[in-house]
């Protein structure tokens, strides 16, 4: 027997074909070793005790921004990991994948110094994904995708006449996109482009604020400015690009019916697509009273946009769910729609989120829960030991009260952004224990203090 052995007793576990059975889960040196009858008896160093609560796999969480203060191209310091990790530990995500931004090739030291910094202060597994936008970034895709196991490459279709300057990144055309799908399907990697013509939409936004220069028409003008077809235009190119080089493409937040549409479409066509959407887009409209609080790109919508896409989460449209995390200050938000930064925290609540108002407000199984939230996320993102509770794999949980409830207040968040879009919300099924790699890292409330730093990075390889 290992020195080092967990048994998470008394529960009910949620397997992989979505089943509720009660086992005891043996965990040896950070992996699952057996699946056990209860009782069975194994001679574990520690037991927990799971009695009336659910054992979930830990969510994987794919499309999240790490940053420092205003920024958010990636950590600088070991907090800043350390803080968002703590969210999503509290939020039962035991893996994410945050996004690089940089202008500069990666291979440079870059990536080394920001795995470095994420590590030290991480309390989960994680990977990250590389932004490309220049001519450097692109010939390096091969070398990221075989030595740095980076697999996943963004591109902002909407970095074009300026709009790059806010993140530092520069200009790019359909040229770019194509030739960067042509060479991340040679070398084995995705494409997870941020869909939006923004050729319209600056038109549509010129025009807005001259008629409302104090952005008194909050999240309904925002919304006016980028369109979902403008959504749906960009979804369409990408997959006809990715269909032309025989790539595979990871469309992400996708927050409207048009663009859902335009993405089911493409794939009925033959293309390898996946679809991602956030809890934001299913839960908050542009009638929300929160204001600028609420502003993010792409927009929220209208509430006919919301009921679509939690159509498309139970019926198997939607492959993953995932939080778009940015940990900008609340005061980044305060002002009018025009200045305020886009993006707000989403981690801690993206779980909880998914369990009260789709399992128990809609029905959606906790099977289907899953899905969404681990074991498709771990499979389209090439990480082989997450996503599922079977022996062998990675011992990553979330052990959930499931009829437990709880109220979110900005005052209780673990995200150094010091607020929620949920502030106030009384929420079903509760996150009473995060484990990764058979580590507690958040229980009864709190975070494990000696967790920071046991983080470690996944090296992934696509399985299509």
């Amino acid at each position: 027997m290992s020195a080092n052995t967990t048994l998470i007793a008394n529960g009910r576990v949620l397997r992989p074909d979505g089943s509720l059975q009660a086992l005891d889960v043996a965990v040896s040196d950070g992996r699952i070793a057996a699946l056990l009858e209860p009782g069975f008896g194994w001679g574990a160093q520690t037991t927990i005790d799971a009695a009336g609560l659910v054992v979930m796999p830990g969510v994987v969480d794919v499309h999240l921004h790490l940053g420092h203060g205003a920024d958010i191209s990636r950590p600088r310091v070991k907090d800043d990991a350390a803080s968002e990790t703590g969210a999503a530990a509290a939020g039962g995500v035991t893996t994410f994948i945050p996004y690089i931004f940089a202008s500069e090739p990666f291979e440079n030291g870059l990536f080394e110094e920001v795995k470095a910094v994420t590590q030290e202060g991480s309390r989960i597994d994680f990977g990250y994904h590389f932004v490309i936008s220049t001519d450097e970034q692109l010939a390096g895709v091969p070398t990221y995708v075989a030595k740095y196991g980076v697999p996943s490459f963004k591109i902002f279709m909407n970095n074009r006449r300026g709009e790059g300057k806010r993140l530092g990144l520069p200009d790019i055309d359909d040229g770019f996109l194509y030739r960067l799908c042509e060479s991340t399907a040679r070398a084995g990697g995705m494409v997870c482009p941020h869909p939006e013509n923004i050729e319209i939409a600056i038109a549509l936004r010129d025009c807005l604020v001259r008629e409302d220069p104090e952005g008194k028409g909050g999240l309904a003008v925002w919304n006016a400015t980028r369109p979902p077809f403008v959504e749906a235009d960009a979804v369409q190119r990408a997959a006809l690009v990715t269909q032309a080089v025989g790539g595979a493409l990871y469309i992400v937040h996708t927050s409207s019916k048009a663009a859902l549409d335009a993405g089911v479409r493409m794939r009925a066509a033959g293309v390898d697509i996946a679809i991602e959407t956030c809890p934001h887009y299913l839960t908050h409209s542009i009638a929300w009273s929160g204001g600028s609080m609420g502003k993010v790109n792409p927009p929220l919508r209208e509430q006919a946009d919301c009921d679509a896409l939690w159509e498309a989460v139970a019926d198997g449209r939607v492959d993953t769910v995932a939080t778009d995390h940015v940990h900008r200050y609340k005061t980044a938000k305060e002002t009018d729609i025009w200045k305020a930064s886009p993006g707000f925290p989403g981690m801690e609540t993206l779980l909880p989120v998914m369990l009260s108002e789709g399992h128990h407000k809609r029905g959606i199984p906790l099977g289907r829960i899953a899905d969404l939230l681990s074991a498709n996320p771990a499979r389209r993102m090439g990480m082989q030991s997450k996503g599922s509770i079977e022996v062998g794999k990675d011992a990553d949980f979330v052990l959930v009260d499931i009829d437990g409830e709880h109220r979110i207040s900005d005052a209780q968040v673990f995200s150094n952004a010091q607020y929620s879009i949920y502030d106030g919300w009384r929420l079903k099924g509760k996150v009473a224990r995060t484990i990764v790699r058979g580590r507690t890292v958040f229980a009864n409330g709190a975070l494990v203090p000696d967790a920071v730093g046991t983080g470690r990075y996944i090296h992934r390889a696509l399985q299509r």
